[in-house]
């Protein structure tokens, strides 16, 4: 159950990330690109740490 729902956050994040990196290639968008970029950076570094720790949780269970 600890492990599926860490793997649903990091789902999530990286989401996010896709939404976050395709808010970038429109225009007149009201973050900033700077903003979006490092919301994203922020997100995949989330998710990617979420995912290690679903993989681990998932290699001692």
């Amino acid at each position: 159950m600890f492990t599926s729902l860490l793997f649903i956050i990091s789902s999530i994040c990286f989401f996010g990330v896709v939404y976050n990196l395709l808010a970038l290639k429109k225009p007149g968008m009201y973050p900033p690109k700077q903003i979006l970029r490092k919301r994203a950076g922020s997100l995949a570094g989330g998710g990617a740490l979420f995912l290690l720790f679903g993989i681990i949780f998932l290699l001692i269970q």
